[in-house]
């Protein structure tokens, strides 16, 4: 049996952007192997704006979408999608789909026209904020606890009235609970593992994740080391998380979202996990996941509930 993947987070773009300035052309497709393989045939692309670009966020995210949609026209192998009927055409015509994501809303500055503007661009997916605090809240690394600003608050209206999945992997808690509050679509927490199982303040607690399964979203299950285990992260323990969640809330609210960092710049061989770093080691989990789940389980797991999210969210 092949199953595919739909990784809910990775930033790609931010690999593209780098290479492509320095001359190279076609990365993505002279990389395919090494960063899509076999298995992954949808995955959410995040332009990532780095803590050194911050004072120049509006101008690095466009540059980061440009350079991400130069790539992909000059490949056969990829499609930049904006709606699940656009997907569903990638898939049939062997093409991997790539959903437009945000890591964390500073380009967005404070205007709710440039949310428009992104959402023209093809922006599909809103991680709110990254670690910090931005214009829509606090990170979850912020000393404060503030939650969502009042641009915040409008932002995440907008985005669920423009069918912008709201993404809450990276907010503090009292911003998570404000989006609860105010939201009535299906939310998405990307790329965060079980706190019960590792306590870092990235992952989440048991009352986050049945927040999110009540209203029929899920949760992508990272490879991060650090959200994996404090001092002996494995592949198993990875799937530890995955197995707590699906018993804790079901296996319909539990995804993936790899968030490999091998291949970005200046975290090169750091913060990988020894026995599943990339793509290539996909194949190691898919085992281990049919050796704990049934087919429907892992078919749901590496790739249905994401993709009835999107459908649900952005139509």
């Amino acid at each position: 049996m092949t199953y595919k993947i739909f990784d809910a987070h990775s930033d790609i773009p931010d690999y593209v952007y780098f290479q492509r300035i320095k001359g190279r052309t076609k990365v993505l497709e002279t990389e395919f192997d090494n960063f899509f393989g076999e298995f992954v045939k949808v995955r959410v692309a995040a332009v990532w704006t780095r803590p050194e670009k911050r004072n120049m966020a509006l101008q690095y995210a466009l540059e980061m979408i440009n350079q991400l949609y130069k790539d992909v026209g000059e490949s056969t192998k990829f499609a930049i999608v904006k709606n699940t009927k656009e997907m569903e055409n990638a898939l049939k015509n062997n093409k991997i789909a790539l959903w437009i994501g945000m890591e964390g809303g500073e380009p967005l500055q404070e205007s709710l026209d440039l949310l428009e503007v992104f959402h023209t661009l093809g922006l599909r997916v809103l991680t709110l904020t990254w670690n910090l605090r931005n214009a829509i809240g606090d990170g979850c690394t912020e000393r404060t606890n503030g939650g969502l600003t009042n641009f915040g608050i409008e932002v995440v209206g907008k985005a669920e009235e423009l069918g912008i999945l709201v993404d809450l992997s990276h907010i503090n808690e009292q911003g998570f609970w404000d989006v609860l509050d105010m939201t009535k679509t299906p939310l998405i927490a990307s790329h965060s593992n079980a706190r019960a199982l590792c306590d870092h303040v990235r992952n989440l607690r048991d009352e986050q994740i049945k927040a999110i399964a009540e209203r029929d979203g899920v949760i992508g299950v990272t490879a991060y080391p650090p959200f994996i285990h404090k001092t002996k992260p494995t592949l198993k323990g990875m799937i530890d998380h995955i197995k707590y969640m699906v018993d804790l809330v079901g296996y319909k609210h539990v995804g993936l979202g790899f968030d490999f960092t091998e291949y970005l710049a200046g975290w090169e061989g750091a913060n990988v996990l020894e026995n599943f770093k990339n793509e290539q080691d996909i194949p190691q989990l898919v085992k281990i996941l049919t050796e704990n789940f049934t087919e429907k389980e892992v078919k749901a797991i590496t790739f249905e509930n994401f993709r009835r999210v999107f459908k649900k969210v952005v139509g």
